[in-house]
Parts: structure tokens; sequence; C-alpha cells
């Protein structure tokens, strides 16, 4: 094997494994951006998306949807999920065009790719830019929050944690608490904020070869990915983990205070851009 052959193959195998928490399709894309970049990255999912069994509230907004002046979505999930909620003809195609003047509001780059998917005009799309310190709803609100909003009407579009939409959001959730956020933010500027719920979180069923998994990384130098508190509340915890050798790379500061609070040994806050978890993951290197 030529010496820089064997150069780069050191390197490969130098890297550790990376276990992505992110929903199904999400962790799947970021395995494929980490495995690009040489990284051993798999997915184990911890939080199960599904449709919020009643789409009439979703399709009540899209008839409203010219009342109000900005729709902001906690996440790519709310985007596919309202946006599939979107009346159509017969023939498939959507009964009225997007309101010119309406923002729609993302509060990072993932979201904000979702909605031009889903056919949002770039130019009517708020976001914190690529150089944010964080992705979240306090970073959307810098971008946002010297706008006019009194008397203006805000809708946010959001899931929900547990076995029904009557829930009560996970505590810690980073999308929940953001959504609170915002919400408070618009009400003491004078606007008037609804909310409309178009999906459910909830714990995985995860079958022996995952729990397996999960017992392996405690101790084989595995790093987690966390990008949600609720994905980290999701872990199991019967066979009485001990995380003290384990190491967590996680995307905000509640979820990295969190993984602390679990008992994680090594925690890393990182940027939710995959550069930096890259970065991150290479700190972590000997």
């Amino acid at each position: 094997m030529p010496a820089l052959d064997k150069t780069l193959t050191s390197a490969l195998l130098r890297w550790p494994a990376v276990i992505v928490t992110r929903p199904a399709a999400e962790a799947s894309a970021w395995v494929a951006d980490l495995q690009a970049r040489g990284i051993p990255a798999e997915a184990l999912p911890l939080i199960e998306i599904a449709s919020a069994p009643d789409s009439m509230p979703a399709r009540a907004c899209w008839t409203d949807i010219t009342s109000y002046a900005a729709v902001m979505f906690v996440s790519g999930n709310a985007v596919e999920q309202f946006f599939a909620a979107r009346p159509v003809t017969a023939v498939g195609a959507a009964v009225s065009a997007l309101p010119t003047n309406l923002r729609f509001m993302a509060p990072g780059p993932g979201t904000a790719r979702r909605l031009l998917a889903a056919g949002v005009p770039a130019a009517q799309i708020d976001t914190p830019g690529p150089d944010a310190a964080q992705f979240d709803s306090q970073a959307l609100w810098e971008v946002i929050g010297q706008r006019p909003w009194a008397a203006q009407r805000v809708l946010i579009v959001r899931g929900q944690s547990g076995a029904s939409l009557d829930a009560e959001p996970a505590q810690g959730d980073t999308a929940n608490v953001g959504r609170d956020f915002l919400a408070r933010r618009w009400l003491d500027s004078g606007a008037a904020v609804d909310f409309v719920s178009v999906y459910i979180r909830r714990a995985p069923r995860l079958d022996a070869a995952a729990m397996s998994r999960i017992q392996r990384s405690q101790i084989d130098g595995s790093v987690w990915l966390f990008s949600s508190s609720e994905a980290l509340s999701y872990v199991p915890t019967a066979t009485s983990p001990n995380w003290s050798l384990a190491r967590a790379i996680a995307t905000h500061p509640r979820i990295a205070q969190a993984a602390r609070e679990a008992g994680w040994g090594v925690v890393i806050e990182s940027r939710p851009a995959l550069a930096d978890i890259v970065a991150s993951i290479e700190s972590l290197l000997p």
C-alpha cells in the first residue's frame, strides 16, 4: 500500500464511532454527511415522529392563512407536516398560492431548507445567518425582533411530546423552550399568537440490537450526538447505565446541561452545523 494511502487509512481509523440520535429521516441525512467526511457514523433515532391524528386544525390554519403576518416553524418536521395538510385540488395542485406578504420563519438552516423544498420563496424566509452563534429561537428573534409586531397575527407550527397532542411538553426540550420564548416576545410586542400542533414526538421502540449498542457505547469510546433534550430523556435506563466514561456532543447549551445531569462523563457543546460538529468530534481524538 502506498505511504499516502496508509496515512489516509490511519486517519480514517482514528475517528470514533458517532451515534446520531435525531429522528430517522434526519439521522440518515446526518449519518451520510458524517460518513462522507470519513467518520464512522450510525443512526440510533431516539425520537419517533408521527403525524397528528387530526389534520383539521392545520387545514383550518391554511384556510385562514392570509390573516397571518408570519408563520414560525419549530423544526423541519413541522414544515413537512404543515404543508402536507395544505388543501389541494383533485389533481393535487395547491388550492391557492402562498401570500406574497407572508413571512416564513425558521430557527435554523435545516428548517429553512425544508421551507425551500416546500416551495416557499427564499425572499420570504427569515432565519438566523449561517454565522449565528446558535440556531434557535433566540437567534431568530435577533433577526426579526425589531419589526413592528403590534396588532399582527402570528402562527407557531409545532410538534407535541407524548402519546397525544394533549401531553405536556418534555422538560428542557429545546423546541418547546424556543416556542415559548418567541410567543412571549411576540405577545410583549403586541402581536396575537396562535399555535397548531401537526405532529407527535414520542419514545422509539428499541430492539435488542439497539439496546446492545447502547450498552456497548458506555465503554467503547463512541460519541453520542444529541440535538434534543427530549432524545436524551428517551435513552433507556432500565439497565442502570453508567455514563461516566461516555462522551457526547450537544448542539445547544440546554442539551449539554441535560447530558451532564444525566451523568455523561465528557460533554462538548457545538453549533449544529456540520463543520462545527466535525471539529468537535476531532477535538476528542487522541
